[in-house]
């Protein structure tokens, strides 16, 4: 369903950040620490990656694009850049790889409807490309508005204003899961449909957890997924999810939340698999405002994995 608001335009990305990794060994360190294969990962793309702990929680979750030979660019809630920066330093030891906070040097500015629309063409969805306006990359579409993240010093002349909160509607109503403050450590990857999205690469060498995400996808011991929801009241990532005929306990947690136009909020939520069969979820406690679900834009499967 299509939105009833303004969708057409630009707004600048406050709750995002970005990070550099400079250096000869750029790559290679990254390949080691993030779900995604950062060796190939060429110029005319940007890729979803998720960092994680020995545990195979998700510390962060990340957009990466190549912008020179030895240099990434890794986009990510702003909340965490700075202890995730902090995290992945200590393992850099002798690597030639540099990292360091790139935010104030490159915001980063969304573009929707037909300001997106008219930059990026036929452009499939996670291409990257420089422009004269900066470098910018194609996300997946939401609620059938064209969506592109632009990395500039400067917002684009000549485009009308959106606000933040609609922009973050259109983020939720994506799919696409952000790690935050508030639920760092609070997901394995397939919890919140990463690999589904493309931000888990199994063919590719070790990382931190790793051991723990395949488990999860080859033994059939995912039980949690997230879903797209709507609710009457306002929310907030790390609120907790109830259901009907177990309130003693926690059913699930927002992943995300933004304002809906309509009023209440919509939200991304992981949830146990068995609490989608019957009842009602509620948002915050037993007796909290009812969750709606909501159709996400891509497929995710409603059973675990048979055993390997």
């Amino acid at each position: 369903m299509s939105p009833v608001f303004a969708t057409n335009g630009v707004v600048r990305l406050a709750h995002w950040g970005l990070m550099r990794a400079r250096g000869a060994d750029a790559a290679n360190f990254l390949h080691g620490q993030l779900t995604s294969d950062m060796l190939k990962l060429g110029a005319e793309r940007a890729v979803l990656a998720g960092y994680c702990s020995a545990k195979g929680r998700l510390q962060a979750s990340f957009v990466v694009w190549r912008s020179a030979a030895d240099e990434l660019l890794l986009a990510c809630v702003a909340d965490v850049l700075a202890p995730t920066l902090k995290r992945l330093a200590m393992f850099v030891l002798r690597a030639q790889c540099k990292l360091s906070d790139a935010s104030a040097e490159l915001p980063l500015y969304g573009l929707a409807g037909d300001a997106a629309a008219s930059r990026l063409g036929d452009a499939p969805v996670w291409s990257r490309r420089d422009t004269p306006e900066g470098t910018l990359i194609r996300l997946p579409d939401a609620a059938g508005v064209q969506r592109a993240m632009l990395a500039a010093a400067q917002a684009p002349d000549g485009l009308p204003e959106i606000s933040l909160d609609t922009w973050r509607w259109l983020e939720v109503s994506s799919g696409l899961p952000l790690i935050e403050a508030a639920t760092v450590e609070q997901f394995v990857p397939q919890m919140v449909n990463l690999e589904l999205l493309g931000g888990v690469d199994f063919r590719k060498g070790c990382y931190p957890g790793q051991e723990v995400v395949a488990r999860s996808q080859y033994r059939g011991t995912l039980k949690r997924r997230m879903f797209l929801f709507d609710v009457a009241a306002p929310a907030h990532a790390g609120q907790e999810i109830f259901h009907s005929a177990d309130p003693g306990q926690p059913a699930g947690l927002v992943v995300n939340a933004a304002p809906s136009p309509q009023g209440g909020a919509r939200l991304l939520a992981e949830v146990k698999l068995a609490a989608l069969d019957a009842g009602s979820l509620h948002l915050g406690a037993p007796d909290g405002p009812v969750l709606e679900r909501r159709e996400l834009p891509y497929a995710v499967p409603l059973e675990s994995a048979s055993p390997a």
